[in-house]
């Protein structure tokens, strides 16, 4: 059959029609105005002028996309096909990307609580520390997750916290009542040592300042110890200390949940905002290349939850660049089938907020995007009656024993759902830290009794994530079905999320069933991806929701299964019933 030329002519129309159009959208949304007329500028207020060339950039390279799709369908020229499937790839990043992902959502948090610290990452002469009295097995397991940033000294911790009494020369420091958690501080382990240990982590260090009971002075002078390169009182002091280089630390919360009555030093809304936004004028001062977090609601159910964002903002928006979000979720009611719906809460928590910022852009007339770090989430309820005990009948012990939850499987999982509604919020969530990391309510736990370390089962999904979870987030169409809860209604069977890793020329889905009676299917379309193959299907599952794992003893671990299969540009994966999975695809050519 011959094809006549007007229609091979029409074809080649279509194809420069959909290159025309693909180079509108790349001018579009680089900022250039040369496709459109002045009239249509004039129309347009200045201030809104950036936000339509973007929307209408998106059109233009989604329509250029379509027409040179169809010219390659249509008429399969030489060198049609690799043109068809770049084309389908630009189409599936335009379309379905939601952000290239910040590492430091794969943050965590080291807090001077419980065990964390002493006995936790730091416990000289034990026969795995290093000669600086770091736990080796606990940096080993640390860069197995490879954590990118660690918050640093509190949590509660930080609002009664003196950082003078953490530096110097250890057997001058004092020991102090800590208020927060009713222990005992030996500030044997203090800015140098932390430091120290981040470093050989592999991980930056977020810092916290008190705000609670100190203010912009003590705020200033941190900085300028941590910082300044030297010259000054306090940048100075820290050479004298024996540190010569400034730690460069860029990232700094201003305190840490002030709108709670619990909270040394609590404030009003109004008190925190005002007292906040000087604080970040102070520092910027003496290094303009730090980035602030300031407090956001300790949580969803405070009474004054989106009034305190409102207000604290409407202070701080022009100063600080991140929002602070902290959520924990529990099974108290012992109700698996509702607790694996909690993650939908933590879903329409961020909405809540990123629309309460967007209020606060609008109202002050700002251009610029407020971006959020949930700096403290997990599962946290096993402990709680153990840990009233100890601050209330046994306080101001050295490291005691607070908040070591034991996790089982079904934490496990919902720690997963919470990873991929992270992700799926990358365009907005660019710094998380899992709380905490070392004993307190933590991936790795030490052995109390001079034992080794191990990995509880929330482990896993994270160091999945962590590790997989690099580069530029894709948002599936998903279509599930659904199962009923006692207090969610009707929610889906499937959560997902995708991570394209361009530089490693691989695509990785997240995945979890969150059905617990029945296994379920899942088709993804990945006919964009030209090349790729199933490199592996991990998997994480038990029949047992409650099983749990122990020193020596390892109950719950991943597993490789042969439960996908890819034809023809679709990947056929069999879910099991409760249970987290990583798909992997690779380039043939690895």
């Amino acid at each position: 059959m011959h094809r006549r030329k007007g229609g091979e002519n029409a074809v080649t129309l279509l194809f420069l029609a959909g290159i025309y159009f693909f180079a509108r959208g790349v001018f579009a949304l680089y900022g250039q105005t040369i496709f459109y007329t002045k009239r249509v500028l004039e129309n347009i207020e200045e201030k809104d002028i950036p936000a339509y060339l973007k929307e209408i950039g998106k059109m233009n390279l989604l329509l250029g996309v379509l027409f040179v799709g169809k010219a390659c369908l249509d008429i399969p020229f030489p060198g049609s096909r690799p043109i068809l499937y770049g084309w389908l790839l630009i189409l599936l990043l335009c379309v379905f990307s939601i952000s290239k992902i910040d590492k430091r959502i794969y943050g965590s948090f080291i807090e001077h609580l419980g065990r964390a610290v002493y006995d936790g990452i730091y416990q000289p002469g034990h026969p795995l520390s290093n000669a600086d009295g770091f736990r080796k097995d606990v940096i080993d397991l640390v860069k197995e997750l490879d954590v990118p940033i660690v918050r640093y000294p509190g949590g509660n911790f930080v609002s009664n916290f003196y950082w003078e009494d953490s530096v110097g020369p250890v057997e001058e420091r004092p020991h102090r009542l800590e208020l927060a958690w009713k222990s005992l501080e030996k500030n044997e382990v203090g800015l140098h040592e932390f430091k120290k240990w981040a470093d050989a982590a592999n991980s930056e260090v977020m810092m916290a300042v008190n705000l609670g009971t100190r203010g912009i002075t003590d705020a200033c002078n941190l900085l300028e110890y941590c910082n300044h390169p030297g010259g000054t009182k306090y940048s100075d002091l820290r050479i004298k200390h024996g540190q010569k280089d400034p730690y460069g630390f860029k990232t700094w919360c201003l305190g840490n949940e002030m709108d709670g009555p619990w909270q040394i030093g609590h404030k009003t809304m109004d008190e925190y905002g005002r007292l906040a936004e000087e604080t970040a004028k102070a520092m910027k001062l003496i290094d303009p290349s730090i980035e602030f977090v300031v407090c956001g609601s300790s949580n969803q159910e405070m009474p004054t939850f989106a009034l305190w964002e409102d207000h604290v903002l409407s202070h701080t928006y022009d100063y600080v660049d991140y929002l602070s979000l902290h959520t924990y979720y529990g099974n108290r009611s012992d109700d698996s089938n509702d607790f694996l719906a909690k993650s939908d809460d933590m879903d329409e928590f961020i909405r809540t907020i990123i629309a309460t910022c967007d209020y606060v852009k609008a109202k002050k007339r700002s251009k610029k995007n407020m971006y959020l770090s949930f700096d403290e989430w997990n599962v946290w309820y096993h402990s709680n009656a153990a840990d009233n005990d100890i601050t209330e009948n046994h306080p101001w012990q050295v490291a005691p024993p607070l908040l070591e939850d034991i996790y089982n499987f079904e934490d496990a999982l919902l720690v997963g759902l919470m990873l991929i509604v992270l992700i799926r919020h990358s365009d907005r969530v660019k710094v998380a830290c899992l709380a905490q990391l070392i004993n307190v309510i933590a991936p790795i736990m030490t052995d109390p009794n001079g034992g080794g370390s191990w990995k509880q089962t929330i482990f896993y999904p994270f160091m999945h994530a962590s590790k997989y979870g690099r580069g530029v987030a894709l948002q599936p169409v998903i279509s599930s079905t659904e199962h009923e809860t006692s207090g969610h209604g009707s929610i889906t069977d499937i959560e997902a999320v995708a991570v394209y890793n361009e530089e490693k020329e691989e695509v990785t889905v997240f995945a979890v069933n969150r059905n617990l009676k029945e296994d379920v299917v899942l088709n993804t379309d990945v006919r964009s991806f030209e090349g790729y193959r199933v490199a592996e299907h991990i998997v994480l599952e038990s029949d047992d929701l409650k099983v749990v794992n122990a020193f020596g003893q390892e109950n719950v671990k991943p597993k490789t299964t042969q439960q996908t299969t890819m034809d023809n540009g679709e990947l056929t994966s069999m879910l099991h019933k409760a249970s987290w999975n990583v798909i992997r695809l690779v380039k043939d050519n690895k």
